[in-house]
């Protein structure tokens, strides 16, 4: 770059230094443990050192900076709580938007109408945002978070950037599935999601791939 050379914007700012998983600070209530497992899993496969540093650059947990410049996840929820879980202690973070500038209230506020928080509990129940717990530790269980996980994972539908689309999912399939099911009987509540997935009632749902009329 020369000095004629306009300044490079970056819509992230990368941050070298790691920052403690204990305080990244979540913006949902649950996660899916079965997700958390199978990220555990995936670490313990990175067996040297170095495959370790490399899957920790490559997977960056995106945060916001809120206020008294504490780091809020907008993603990777599920990895942050299963290295956390695996005994790491820190991981690199990415800086989306630094909004600490802000008072409580407008920030949550911010998050909201950016669709960069998801207070919905274990039920499926939207909470105020002062039931988001502070730590990654705190989160919730909702098994159909996990559902709607391994549902994409067989290609009952597609990866998708709509924010929190398998949340989404995991809401769809909650109206239908009980949650008994899902309990007792994985395989089978697996098998249920997947034909509930081809209905054109799910078609407004990010990533669905039902049959089509052409």
């Amino acid at each position: 770059m020369t000095s004629k050379d306009p300044p490079v914007s970056n819509a992230r700012e990368l941050i070298l230094k790691p920052v403690p998983i204990a305080a990244l600070r979540p913006t949902q209530i649950t996660v899916g443990m079965r997700e958390v497992h199978a990220r555990r899993k995936r670490w313990k496969g990175e067996g040297t050192i170095e495959e370790r540093i490399a899957f920790l650059q490559k997977h960056l947990i995106p945060v916001i900076l809120g206020p008294a410049g504490r780091h809020y996840i907008l993603d990777h929820h599920h990895l942050a709580l299963a290295l956390q879980q695996e005994g790491l202690a820190e991981v690199y973070v990415t800086v989306v938007a630094d909004l600490s500038q802000l008072d409580t209230e407008t920030f949550w506020f911010v998050l909201d109408q950016h669709n960069w928080m998801h207070p919905f509990d274990r039920k499926g129940v939207r909470r105020s945002y002062e039931a988001i717990p502070r730590r990654v530790d705190r989160l919730q269980d909702d098994p159909y978070r996990s559902l709607a996980g391994e549902l994409r994972r067989v290609g009952g539908f597609a990866k998708d950037t709509t924010p929190y689309s398998e949340f989404l999912w995991a809401d769809f399939l909650r109206r239908r599935i009980k949650r008994r099911l899902i309990d007792e009987d994985f395989g089978r509540a697996l098998k249920s999601a997947l034909k509930f997935a081809k209905h054109k009632e799910a078609q407004y749902l990010p990533g669905w791939c039902g049959p089509s009329d052409g």
